[in-house]
């Protein structure tokens, strides 16, 4: 009886689910209001009357009309944005994805148990695997807790979009195919797919019934390594996923005509659990500089991912590890808990596997073959080509800086994260002589199906702070004034994003709306202070927090003439 009380009352990871609020839509005034606040940093007197006329005209004429069918969807749909988000923000895209769009980051292990070391990747790999399959096994028990702030659960969705998930390429829309089930929903997908030298192979992770051990996946490991360094390397055909989306799509499609066979092998990729890299490079790492591994896992060989799966982890030949991850599915926020989940337990276990060394007689791995002929051989030199002479154009700087962190400024009473967005306005303004539109992630996970919203960081306060500190005549007491000012805005606009109180979601589903009506793309649009200010993803700062833990991570920046600022915040440093 206690036994079955104590069951009942331990919380599952998907129940609250079903109870979290509606995403709602903001009130049009509201959001035009902030709107204009956040072009005023952007426009001289004359540029921003015209914006205002404009704001104007739409909130009285066509915006309000748009802003009902709104409601109307909203009636109908717990998060009015969900569809159209994964839509226009991922599977609409048609630019190389495996860059541009999905993200990276390197463990964290080599700070403590795992310094690289050459000869250690095979033993270090199936340890990490193991950790990794722990917690595919919580979420199928749905035994990973729910997070929450305060009392309040979050949504917890997107981690079931973690294991068994892959974008498959259309000519104009990619989809996004999910295999993965609660124990409680029944049959769920159980094998890893591992890269290795253009080849890639399959095995299964659960030997009857239960996950195999790091000695077993050791021995599985060891014998693919063995098998493609002695052999010839194989085609390469996972670079076919760092194309231009159309290009993929068609090249998908040829391969599957070609030879039915091929369907199979793309499908046992699509729905394995997730993909593990064997790379012969030894990237250079230390906790004060991580260039040289970000670079090889978001440029890296694109015969080593698969780019369109949640989720490929990725092993050096020095034991150093990280992941490359498409973000469609889900925001960076899972893979920092499942990368701080790992890290915990390698830690916990002083990086090794106290457990028995007992191999049981275990299937080994089957290599997937594709048919292939000179026009495939001939579309995978073609798409690496293309991936590296895109990488070449981007620079990766990755430094820690250790002077204080978190606990000083925390003693002070400002927020850590608003003071590295302050600090990131002045350098952009000190370096190019004008403020910089910036994008930061806020997290939308209170309400149903939740994910991001825009925070726009370079308000009107800021830009005075910035001023303020670059003009020798301003006193000290007044550029404290004014920064704490802007500490104070920003804060705020933070606080009503994540309360579903931005605005860039909601101009975006009218938007929307019109062209679901066919109406004419109304101004508010095409007024050029809306790109200028950063409106349809044209920010110049590209920025997230990647969070309190050791984890951190990258991806590319927004536009070309822009940069990516990923960091996370730490006690004694920030990254």
């Amino acid at each position: 009886m206690e036994n079955q009380l104590a069951k009942s009352v331990e919380e599952r990871t998907f129940q609250y689910q079903d109870s979290l609020p509606s995403l709602p839509v903001p009130s049009l005034g509201e959001s035009l209001k902030k709107y204009l606040e956040s072009v005023k940093p952007f426009a001289n007197e004359e540029e921003y009357k015209k914006t205002e006329e404009i704001v104007q005209k739409f909130q009285n004429g066509v915006g309000e009309k748009l802003h009902q069918k709104l409601l109307e969807r909203a009636k109908g749909r717990r998060n009015w944005l969900e569809e159209w988000w994964l839509n226009v923000a991922y599977l609409d895209v048609r630019i190389p994805s495996q860059l541009n769009v999905n993200f990276v980051g390197p463990s964290a292990h080599f700070e403590h148990y795992w310094p690289p070391k050459e000869g250690t990747q095979l033993e270090r790999g199936s340890i990490i695997l193991w950790h990794n399959l722990n917690y595919w096994q919580l979420i199928r028990k749905e035994k990973l807790p729910v997070h929450k702030v305060g009392n309040t659960p979050l949504d917890m969705n997107q981690f079931r979009m973690l294991f068994s998930t892959c974008k498959v390429p259309g000519i104009n829309r990619d989809s996004l195919k999910n295999y993965f089930r609660t124990e409680s929903e029944g049959h769920s997908p159980s094998h890893i797919a591992v890269l290795c030298r253009g080849r890639i192979f399959v095995f299964d992770v659960i030997h009857e019934g239960c996950l195999i051990t790091p000695p077993e996946l050791l021995r599985q490991l060891t014998y693919i390594y063995k098998k493609c360094h002695s052999e010839p390397d194989g085609p390469g055909i996972p670079a076919l996923t760092s194309e231009e989306r159309t290009r993929w799509a068609k090249a998908r499609e040829y391969l599957i005509g070609l030879d039915p066979e091929n369907l199979t092998l793309l499908e046992k990729i699509q729905s394995s659990l997730f993909v593990y890299s064997i790379e012969d490079g030894s990237p250079h790492i230390t906790p004060e500089d991580y260039r040289q591994v970000l670079s090889v896992l978001l440029t890296g060989d694109p015969t080593l991912r698969w780019g369109d799966k949640s989720y490929n982890l990725i092993s050096f030949s020095n034991g150093v590890f990280g992941c490359n991850c498409d973000h469609a599915p889900y925001d960076a926020m899972v893979m920092v808990n499942v990368a701080y989940y790992v890290d915990e337990r390698i830690l916990e276990t002083e990086g090794r596997w106290k457990g028995s060394e007992k191999v049981r007689d275990i299937p080994l791995p089957e290599e997937l073959v594709f048919t292939v002929d000179e026009k495939v051989l001939n579309d995978i030199s073609q798409a690496k080509d293309q991936y590296l002479k895109e990488a070449s154009n981007l620079q990766i700087a990755a430094y820690a800086f250790t002077s204080f962190g978190k606990k000083l400024t925390k003693k002070k009473r400002l927020h850590p994260d608003t003071f590295i967005q302050l600090a990131l306005q002045l350098a952009y303004y000190r370096l190019h002589g004008r403020p910089g539109c910036c994008y930061e992630t806020a997290m939308t996970r209170y309400f149903y199906h939740g994910r991001t919203e825009t925070m726009r960081s370079c308000t009107i306060e800021a830009v005075s702070w910035c001023q303020s500190m670059q003009d020798p005549s301003t006193s000290l007491l007044e550029r404290q004034e004014k920064m704490l000012q802007a500490f104070a805005k920003h804060n705020k606009m933070m606080k009503d994003c994540s309360a579903g109180k931005g605005f860039d979601r909601h101009l975006l589903g009218l938007l929307l709306i019109a062209k679901e009506e066919g109406l004419p793309v109304p101004e508010l649009f095409t007024d050029p202070l809306f790109s200028r200010s950063g409106g349809g993803g044209n920010f110049v700062l590209s920025t997230s927090l990647v969070g309190y833990l050791r984890v951190q991570g990258v991806m590319v920046p927004m536009v070309h003439n822009g940069y990516g600022f990923f960091y996370h915040i730490r006690d004694d440093r920030l990254s």
